[in-house]
């Protein structure tokens, strides 16, 4: 099983949105390129839901079969581990092996000797094509990589065998993630990571490192862009190097994770891969939530009402909500609107408060990160949000349509 060129990672807390997903990204044809859907949720999100793998797989299905679409599509395993990995294994063809936990924890002594034999022949200076610098690689620099991610890979690898015993090596598509972490990778570890994963033999096809500045759930990057543009084009051509110094998979790429609403890298990402004809993984995961959440505001007055409620809710709850995405939201609680004030709002109001168009003048990126966060309410309201949702069907499915191709997929593929 080969990953195409580009894809794009669909999350869908409610596993309802499938068919409008898969409408945006066939309009990537107007753009001049293909890009296939890979339609991703975590363990973590099935367990606040109240869902499992085959729901994904069975929304997958049920919208490619609704529109006839006859190219290739995936159902991503996200970030799992051996101990979640479970009920994904038959309905996924995607594993995105998480590795954070492990990294920064030792392996055994043995394990890092016989690793630096193998890294040893790169100390020195290494010249990657087209870098306008060498590595300068000390033995101090081996020994920390080792370090810091040798245990990791060494878990991704296990994880990896394991899934190859059950599907077959070649009927599943492999991403090793690192990057939820405190520490961005550097291009040169970059380097060595890949470099052990194929002494591991994990054939991946995609690898979504961490980099310098905030991916914050659903709202725009936050940091030096200039930065970001040299560790991505570094990162691109250590990837094209690997590919042919460790016989890695050709069409392994960067997968960009929380990669929703980057605006402002969207550009500098897709001129990169561009130049040096690479492709790309984008992952999204609750900004299809929120276009519901948009879509049931400017729907009827009972929807209205009820997203108020889970405003209100959420705003009471904050700790609770944001406590595990803790290192991917930065809310600033003193800007958050009342829930008094916005319980008198109009639904045009409220929609464009977190509507990704950040020079709206109404829009406020707190309130948009606390609804990115507040889907447990929703599920909470059990058959309540979900009728909402089916009653709103054709202006939800207009938001989410919209918010793929004219939001995201232009800013990465109009030229």
């Amino acid at each position: 099983m080969i990953l195409e060129k580009y894809s794009f990672g669909l999350g869908d807390r409610f596993a309802m949105e499938g068919k409008a997903q898969l409408k945006a990204l066939l309009r990537s044809k107007e753009l001049g390129v293909s890009i296939v859907p890979v339609w991703n949720k975590s363990f973590r999100e099935h367990q606040i839901i109240g869902t499992g793998p085959e729901d994904v797989r069975k929304e997958a299905d049920d919208a490619v079969k609704a529109l006839d679409y006859l190219g290739a599509y995936y159902v991503d395993a996200d970030h799992i581990n051996s101990g979640s990995v479970a009920p994904f294994i038959e309905p996924s063809d995607f594993f995105t092996l998480d590795v954070a936990g492990f990294i920064g924890k030792p392996a055994l002594k043995t394990d890092i000797n016989e690793a630096r034999k193998y890294l040893n022949k790169y100390a020195g200076e290494l010249l990657i094509p087209d870098m306008d610098h060498p590595f300068k690689i000390k033995t101090d620099d081996l020994d920390r990589v080792l370090s810091q991610y040798l245990l990791a890979i060494q878990n991704a690898g296990n994880l990896y065998r394991k899934l190859c015993d059950r599907k077959g090596e070649d009927n599943f598509i492999a991403e090793v993630s690192m990057d939820e972490v405190e520490k961005p990778q550097s291009s040169m570890e970059l380097f060595f990571i890949l470099a052990l994963i194929a002494r591991e033999g994990i054939n991946i096809q995609t690898i979504a490192p961490k980099f310098s500045g905030r991916f914050n759930k659903g709202v725009d990057y936050m940091g030096q862009v200039g930065e970001f543009r040299k560790e991505f084009e570094e990162d691109l051509l250590v990837i094209k190097f690997a590919i042919r110094e460790f016989g890695l998979p050709e069409n392994l790429k960067l997968s960009i994770h929380s990669g929703s609403d980057k605006f402002s890298i969207y550009p500098i990402m897709g001129e990169l891969i561009r130049k040096h004809d690479m492709g790309i993984h984008v992952k999204t995961a609750g900004t299809t939530w929120l276009e519901e959440v948009i879509g049931l505001a400017i729907g009827d007055q009972d929807s209205l009402q009820l997203v108020k409620n889970i405003y209100e809710d959420a705003y009471g709850r904050q700790e609770e909500l944001c406590g595990p995405y803790a290192d991917v939201i930065n809310i600033d609680t003193g800007a958050l609107p009342d829930p008094k004030e916005v319980n008198g709002w109009t639904g045009e109001r409220f929609a464009n408060s977190i509507r990704h168009i950040p020079d709206h003048p109404s829009y406020n990126l707190n309130m948009r990160q606390l609804l990115h966060v507040a889907y447990k309410l929703a599920a909470e309201k059990g058959e309540k949000f979900k009728k909402a949702l089916s009653d709103n069907r054709e202006i939800i499915a207009l938001q989410v349509e919209e918010n793929i191709f004219e939001r995201h997929l232009k800013r990465l593929f109009a030229n």
